[in-house]
Protein backbone atom coordinates (compact mmCIF):
# COMPACT_ATOMS: atom_id res chain seq x y z
CA UNK A 1 0.00 0.00 0.00
CA UNK A 2 1.48 3.32 -0.85
CA UNK A 3 1.54 6.18 1.49
CA UNK A 4 1.02 9.89 0.61
CA UNK A 5 3.97 11.97 1.47
CA UNK A 6 2.58 13.81 4.16
CA UNK A 7 1.61 10.62 5.95
CA UNK A 8 5.22 9.25 5.51
CA UNK A 9 6.30 12.68 7.46
CA UNK A 10 3.26 12.48 10.08
CA UNK A 11 4.74 8.77 10.43
CA UNK A 12 8.42 9.30 10.34
CA UNK A 13 8.00 11.85 13.12
CA UNK A 14 6.18 10.00 15.17
CA UNK A 15 8.57 7.20 15.27
CA UNK A 16 11.55 9.93 16.08
CA UNK A 17 9.58 11.93 18.92
CA UNK A 18 9.14 8.01 19.77
CA UNK A 19 12.61 7.27 20.19
CA UNK A 20 14.48 10.34 20.06
CA UNK A 21 11.98 13.29 22.07
CA UNK A 22 10.66 16.14 20.73
CA UNK A 23 13.93 18.01 21.62
CA UNK A 24 16.29 15.39 20.13
CA UNK A 25 14.14 15.14 16.30
CA UNK A 26 14.99 17.90 14.03
CA UNK A 27 13.36 18.79 10.81
CA UNK A 28 15.88 17.74 8.62
CA UNK A 29 16.08 14.12 10.39
CA UNK A 30 12.01 13.81 10.05
CA UNK A 31 12.45 14.51 6.14
CA UNK A 32 15.23 12.16 5.62
CA UNK A 33 13.65 9.54 7.89
CA UNK A 34 10.09 10.01 5.71
CA UNK A 35 11.92 9.92 2.14
CA UNK A 36 10.62 13.67 1.08
CA UNK A 37 12.09 16.56 0.80
CA UNK A 38 12.71 19.43 3.29
CA UNK A 39 10.70 21.71 0.89
CA UNK A 40 7.73 18.63 1.02
CA UNK A 41 8.04 18.77 4.66
CA UNK A 42 7.26 22.90 4.65
CA UNK A 43 4.97 22.12 2.55
CA UNK A 44 2.27 20.39 4.69
CA UNK A 45 3.38 21.83 7.65
CA UNK A 46 4.47 25.77 7.29
CA UNK A 47 4.56 26.16 11.16
CA UNK A 48 8.02 23.34 11.07
CA UNK A 49 8.61 21.08 13.92
CA UNK A 50 6.02 21.94 15.91
CA UNK A 51 3.15 21.71 13.35
CA UNK A 52 5.29 18.36 12.34
CA UNK A 53 4.97 17.38 16.23
CA UNK A 54 1.43 18.16 16.69
CA UNK A 55 0.42 15.88 13.77
CA UNK A 56 2.89 13.53 14.57
CA UNK A 57 1.19 13.15 18.18
CA UNK A 58 -2.25 13.09 16.91
CA UNK A 59 -1.32 10.09 15.25
CA UNK A 60 0.70 8.42 17.94
CA UNK A 61 -2.94 8.63 20.32
CA UNK A 62 -4.83 6.92 17.70
CA UNK A 63 -2.14 4.56 17.50
CA UNK A 64 -2.16 3.69 20.88
CA UNK A 65 -5.89 4.19 21.43
CA UNK A 66 -6.57 1.42 18.77
CA UNK A 67 -3.83 -0.92 20.65
CA UNK A 68 -5.93 0.29 24.31
CA UNK A 69 -9.17 -0.51 22.59
CA UNK A 70 -8.20 -4.32 21.49
CA UNK A 71 -6.51 -5.06 25.00
CA UNK A 72 -9.53 -3.50 27.20
CA UNK A 73 -12.22 -5.07 24.62
CA UNK A 74 -10.05 -8.91 24.68
CA UNK A 75 -11.81 -9.51 27.87
CA UNK A 76 -14.97 -9.18 29.53
CA UNK A 77 -13.95 -9.01 33.20
CA UNK A 78 -12.36 -5.31 33.45
CA UNK A 79 -9.46 -6.29 35.89
CA UNK A 80 -8.13 -8.47 33.28
CA UNK A 81 -8.89 -5.99 30.75
CA UNK A 82 -6.14 -3.71 32.85
CA UNK A 83 -4.39 -6.64 32.83
CA UNK A 84 -4.04 -7.67 29.06
CA UNK A 85 -3.05 -3.60 28.75
CA UNK A 86 -0.46 -3.98 30.51
CA UNK A 87 0.68 -7.30 29.22
CA UNK A 88 0.38 -6.05 25.63
CA UNK A 89 2.68 -3.01 26.53
CA UNK A 90 5.28 -5.01 28.01
CA UNK A 91 5.49 -7.15 25.19
CA UNK A 92 5.86 -4.35 22.46
CA UNK A 93 8.24 -2.26 24.26
CA UNK A 94 10.14 -6.14 24.66
CA UNK A 95 9.71 -6.81 20.89
CA UNK A 96 11.15 -2.78 20.07
CA UNK A 97 14.45 -3.68 21.97
CA UNK A 98 13.46 -1.10 24.74
CA UNK A 99 13.48 1.79 22.11
CA UNK A 100 9.41 2.34 21.54
CA UNK A 101 7.92 3.91 24.12
CA UNK A 102 5.41 6.27 24.58
CA UNK A 103 5.90 9.18 21.96
CA UNK A 104 3.11 11.59 24.19
CA UNK A 105 5.02 11.11 27.21
CA UNK A 106 8.22 11.93 25.87
CA UNK A 107 6.78 15.09 24.30
CA UNK A 108 5.18 16.29 26.98
CA UNK A 109 8.23 16.60 29.55
CA UNK A 110 10.33 17.98 27.53
CA UNK A 111 7.80 20.50 26.39
CA UNK A 112 6.54 22.02 29.60
CA UNK A 113 5.38 25.52 29.55
CA UNK A 114 6.93 25.79 26.37
CA UNK A 115 4.68 25.20 23.42
CA UNK A 116 0.73 25.50 24.19
CA UNK A 117 -0.16 23.67 20.98
CA UNK A 118 2.37 20.63 21.49
CA UNK A 119 1.03 20.37 25.12
CA UNK A 120 -2.82 20.43 24.26
CA UNK A 121 -2.20 17.99 22.17
CA UNK A 122 -0.51 15.62 24.58
CA UNK A 123 -3.27 16.52 27.02
CA UNK A 124 -5.88 15.41 24.56
CA UNK A 125 -3.96 12.28 23.84
CA UNK A 126 -4.23 11.19 27.40
CA UNK A 127 -8.00 12.07 28.28
CA UNK A 128 -8.56 10.38 25.09
CA UNK A 129 -7.06 7.11 26.66
CA UNK A 130 -8.31 7.69 29.90
CA UNK A 131 -11.82 7.79 28.10
CA UNK A 132 -11.23 4.52 26.54
CA UNK A 133 -10.74 3.23 29.97
CA UNK A 134 -13.61 5.16 31.83
CA UNK A 135 -15.81 3.83 29.20
CA UNK A 136 -15.12 0.19 29.49
CA UNK A 137 -15.21 0.70 33.52
CA UNK A 138 -18.63 2.32 32.53
CA UNK A 139 -19.89 -0.80 30.47
CA UNK A 140 -18.47 -3.26 33.49
CA UNK A 141 -21.21 -1.76 35.45
CA UNK A 142 -19.08 0.64 38.18
CA UNK A 143 -20.53 4.41 39.00
CA UNK A 144 -19.00 6.99 36.76
CA UNK A 145 -17.29 8.92 39.83
CA UNK A 146 -15.35 5.39 40.53
CA UNK A 147 -14.85 4.85 36.37
CA UNK A 148 -13.08 8.22 36.12
CA UNK A 149 -10.90 7.80 39.48
CA UNK A 150 -9.89 4.23 38.18
CA UNK A 151 -9.52 5.47 34.99
CA UNK A 152 -7.17 8.06 35.89
CA UNK A 153 -4.96 5.79 38.09
CA UNK A 154 -5.22 2.77 34.94
CA UNK A 155 -3.55 5.23 32.68
CA UNK A 156 -1.40 7.24 35.12
CA UNK A 157 -0.06 3.95 36.46
CA UNK A 158 0.60 2.45 32.96
CA UNK A 159 2.86 5.63 31.58
CA UNK A 160 4.69 5.49 34.42
CA UNK A 161 5.53 1.56 34.65
CA UNK A 162 6.18 1.99 30.77
CA UNK A 163 8.88 4.44 31.62
CA UNK A 164 9.76 1.81 34.28
CA UNK A 165 10.14 -0.54 32.13
CA UNK A 166 11.80 0.71 29.48
CA UNK A 167 14.71 2.44 31.34
CA UNK A 168 15.11 -1.36 33.31
CA UNK A 169 14.83 -3.00 29.67
CA UNK A 170 12.09 -5.30 31.96
CA UNK A 171 8.62 -5.67 31.78
CA UNK A 172 8.71 -6.56 35.27
CA UNK A 173 7.35 -3.00 36.19
CA UNK A 174 4.74 -3.03 33.34
CA UNK A 175 3.63 -6.59 34.36
CA UNK A 176 3.59 -5.74 38.07
CA UNK A 177 1.17 -2.81 37.37
CA UNK A 178 -0.78 -4.55 35.68
CA UNK A 179 -1.43 -7.37 38.60
CA UNK A 180 -1.98 -4.46 41.18
CA UNK A 181 -4.19 -2.47 38.90
CA UNK A 182 -6.37 -5.69 38.54
CA UNK A 183 -6.39 -5.99 42.14
CA UNK A 184 -7.32 -2.99 42.89
CA UNK A 185 -10.13 -2.47 39.62
CA UNK A 186 -11.53 -5.74 41.84
CA UNK A 187 -11.94 -3.88 45.20
CA UNK A 188 -14.55 -1.94 43.47
CA UNK A 189 -16.18 -4.78 41.64
CA UNK A 190 -19.98 -5.34 43.35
Amino acid sequence: MQTSTQDRIVVAASRLLQRQGYVGTGIKQIAQEAQATLGSVYHFFPGGKGAVAVAAIKHSTEEFATLLRKALDSEDDPAEAVMACARQLADELRESGWIDGCPVTAAALETLGTDAEIQQACADAFRSWEQLVHDKLLRCGFSSQSARELATTVLSTLEGAEVTAQVNRSQEPLLVAGRQLARLVRTYQV
